[in-house]
């Protein structure tokens, strides 16, 4: 009988690509898996990496030019106060320039060259434009008020749901994993204490069932941004999922696993087991590596599709 890792390195589609312009070919797999959604969340394990910066940049690409996804949610600020939804339509502005006005994670060379693909592929397709989603124009009211993180999470949830009622598109959302996995709750450390809520992506899966997607973009080990330095990213501990999740890789740079294929009794146990993932936020102490994680759920749970990553280096600031 497969031992978790040995149906991971069966059954998972092996990833060498790196840049964000190279062909698509190795990520189609993904496209039957998610061409039919409202909304695919793409929740990256950490946003100071350059290569789940990139893997992102390419789902994009494949689901904008080759399965009609037409809006982008950008977790984290507003593209229209920032003039990005203007370049990407019009041309106007200077996207390095604009970008200064973001958030810090934002600020990077990643963001960037997406800015710069939108406007190219708008240019190549002017009257079939992708863009950015808008923010949720007023706050839905609901019967029980939440506070902090807990009123957050709904608060994603309505925008991005509003957005994709509003529009008729099909949604790319790109955020943090903490947010969009699907939560129902979910648990985030560090935090003191530790918040257990339900999530974006829980209510969204509530609200919009199979219409929603969760895309995981785990890493094993390597370094990321700090501020302007590097930071170590040790290897994750054996009780983190991201362990076996390396551990499958082999001598791969990554690769992409539909967590909906049919396995036997043994891989879904560890598939369905409670767990921790890996979750870097914008303050991390790799001398206490094992204090930053989600948990809360399963793999299958929280995601439909983990797209691995086995080596990160820092996201490229931009001056």
């Amino acid at each position: 009988m497969a031992t978790a890792g040995e149906w991971i390195e069966r059954y998972s589609h092996s990833l060498t690509s790196r840049k964000p312009d190279e062909p698509l070919d190795e990520l189609r797999p993904l496209a039957p898996l998610v061409r039919d959604a409202k909304i695919v969340a793409l929740g990256a394990a950490a946003r100071q990496t350059r290569e789940l910066a990139d893997v992102a940049h390419r789902i994009v690409r494949l689901l904008v030019e080759e399965e009609g996804f037409r809006s982008l949610a950008l977790e984290g600020d507003d593209p229209g106060r920032l003039g990005l939804d203007a370049y990407v339509a019009t041309g106007e502005g200077d996207p390095r320039v604009l970008l200064a006005e973001a958030r810090s994670f934002l600020r990077t060379a990643g963001i960037l060259e997406l800015v710069y693909w939108m406007r190219s592929y708008n240019e190549r397709h002017p009257g079939d434009p992708v863009r950015f989603a808008r923010p949720l124009a007023e706050p839905v009211r609901h019967t029980t008020r939440l506070d902090g993180l807990a009123g957050l999470e709904r608060e994603l949830a309505d925008g991005a749901a509003w957005w994709q009622r509003h529009s008729g598109d099909k949604v790319v959302y790109w955020g943090g994993m903490a947010h969009t996995a699907v939560g129902d709750p979910r648990t985030v450390s560090p935090s003191e204490p530790p918040q257990t809520h339900r999530n974006m992506g829980g209510y969204l899966r509530e609200l919009l069932g199979e219409d929603y997607r969760s895309v995981g973009l785990t890493m094993a080990q390597g370094s990321l941004a700090h501020g302007s330095l590097a930071q170590a990213l040790p290897a994750p501990s054996a009780d983190f999922v991201d362990s076996l999740l390396g551990s499958a890789a082999g001598n791969r740079a990554g690769y992409l696993l539909d967590l909906g294929l049919p396995r036997p009794a043994q891989v879904r146990r560890f598939l369905d087991a409670p767990t921790r993932t890996r979750l870097i936020g914008p303050f991390y102490d790799p001398r206490n590596d094992e204090d930053h994680h989600l948990s809360g759920g399963s793999l299958a749970s929280w995601f439909d599709v983990v797209v691995h990553t086995q080596e990160v280096t820092p996201a490229r600031l931009l001056p």
